[in-house]
């Protein structure tokens, strides 16, 4: 199972933007991701098709499972 940890932030024009990191230390720090988050914004370093990255919106732990289905022949 893989796990992302998912920084979703609001750019100028007010849409969503997300940057992820894979397999995240865990437990998660929610204060440490939030000031990660703090830094992102204020050092302005990531471009967004809707301008630069203004606000948090949120953060989430993602799982994704993958199991295979054999297929007869």
């Amino acid at each position: 199972m893989s796990k992302k940890l998912e920084m979703q932030f609001i750019n100028f024009e007010g849409k969503t933007s997300t940057i992820s990191i894979d397999n995240p230390i865990e437990p998660v720090d929610p204060a440490a991701v939030s000031s990660a988050m703090d830094t992102i914004i204020a050092a302005n370093i990531f471009a967004t098709s809707g301008g630069d990255l203004v606000a948090k919106k949120g953060a989430r732990i993602v799982e994704r499972n993958v199991s295979e289905v054999e297929l007869g022949a």
